[in-house]
């Protein structure tokens, strides 16, 4: 493989994507698919960040592409949450850029409708631009917010998500006849086979985690809400599978793929936290001294309020700062470096619940149809070797035996805990 392989150094955010003019004319003698997968996919980057990798980015790789003389595939990976924040199942359809219909195509008989303003890209764009020029201080956190509150107005419920909708629009406004693919996974986690089963790297959704450790013993959502997760690898093995559908059709179409599971293999977050656990509760993790943390079932709040005052109290009791106690009176200096850690702990936890809020109440749907038929259009072997039929996947099984054991190895950097 290493000997196929060239690695090349380009950014998604410079004009030709910073490549030099003799190495862009022998990538364009050459090159017969383009895949994208660059992206910021913190929920709240930056608004200007976000648009100029996630919006303008895929733009800029697809101009690249039209360099390309052998070019037959143009494939991008985007996001199913791109859907926004409208309840329903979602076709697997493209968006477009034409007045008062942008996102019109992706609503289903069965998907609610929202009223949002028109999106125009353009302006969007303008907005980032002479906002962060006009900012002399404080630019990360007004950029942040800029863009959580263009996405609320827009119907998504995070920057992440409206610049990786603006991007999909732009793909398809100027992509020509280009053979087009656009695959939208969910929240991906660790992988349920291959290299092999649990791999996990830059883990963007760390609450389980969180859980094992006693970091957080109550969230705010509702717990019959379907936790939408995809492995990884098959992920990439349905990426794979397009690209070659599609490659060798050569037709000047655009397909959209989700690899999901809310329709096809659903699970809720109830489902996830009782696995989760069972796996703690018999093979629990280590504190900094060696010793097994104890934990107990998820406790789930309705509202940010009773979130904040839950996460407020728990804090307050394992630091030491209970009504009764005579820190204060011994110790004032400590007392106040003991109330700033709590602070910054509640604030640090009230962040990723407003982060994941949405979520944690999320009613969309994602239906599956051209997923399942480019398994359909595959051989039995090639099933096996590229697998990503989502409804074979045991959540039980996977939770417990795959992905938690994964965490634990390769991101906590924990060994296995004897069993209880």
């Amino acid at each position: 493989m290493m000997s196929k392989l060239v690695p090349v150094c380009g950014d998604v955010c410079s004009a030709n994507l910073g490549i030099d003019a003799d190495t862009t004319n022998e990538i364009a003698k050459e090159i017969d698919v383009i895949i994208n997968s660059a992206a910021k996919t913190t929920w709240d980057t930056r608004y200007d960040v976000a648009i100029n990798i996630n919006t303008k980015g895929p733009a800029r790789v697809l101009e690249f592409g039209k360099k390309c003389k052998k070019l037959g595939l143009f494939l991008h990976v985007s996001s199913a949450y791109v859907n926004g924040t409208r309840q329903g199942v979602f076709f697997e359809k493209p968006f477009c850029l034409e007045p008062r219909t942008a996102r019109r195509d992706t609503i289903t008989s069965k998907a609610q409708e929202i009223s949002v303003p028109f999106l125009d890209i353009d302006a969007e764009i303008k907005l980032a631009s002479v906002a962060v020029e006009s900012i002399d201080r404080n630019a990360d956190r007004i950029m942040r917010d800029l863009g959580m509150e263009r996405a609320r107005i827009h119907g998504w419920c995070s920057t992440y998500e409206m610049t990786k909708a603006m991007g999909e629009m732009l793909i398809d406004s100027m992509r020509s006849s280009i053979p087009t693919v656009i695959i939208r996974p969910s929240l991906i986690e660790s992988t349920y086979r291959e290299p092999f089963p649990g791999w996990i790297q830059g883990y963007k959704v760390p609450i389980l985690a969180a859980y094992g450790q006693c970091q957080l013993p109550g969230f705010v959502g509702d717990p019959d809400t379907i936790a939408d997760t995809v492995p990884m690898d098959m992920v990439v093995n349905a990426t794979l599978t397009a690209l070659a559908k599609h490659g060798i059709d050569g037709k000047p179409e655009l397909h959209v793929y989700h690899v999901a599971t809310s329709v096809a293999n659903p699970h809720s977050f109830k489902d996830a936290f009782n696995y989760a656990y069972d796996y703690f509760s018999s093979s629990p993790l280590l504190d900094s001294k060696g010793k097994k943390i104890a934990i107990r079932p998820m406790k789930f709040l309705v509202s940010m309020d009773s979130f904040t005052d839950f996460i407020r109290n728990e804090v307050a009791q394992r630091s030491g700062l209970t009504p009764d106690d005579n820190v204060y009176m011994s110790d004032p200096k400590r007392y106040l470096r003991m109330q700033v850690a709590c602070f910054e702990t509640v604030h640090r936890f009230m962040r990723i619940a407003n982060l994941y809020r949405a979520y944690m109440f999320y009613k969309g749907r994602f239906d599956v149809t051209n997923t399942k038929r480019l398994i359909e259009d595959m051989s039995s072997e090639e099933r096996k070797k590229f697998n990503f039929d989502i409804e074979s996947i045991n959540w039980e099984h996977y939770i417990k035996s795959v992905h938690i054991p994964g965490v634990r190895k390769h991101l906590l950097r924990q060994p296995p805990a004897a069993k209880l």
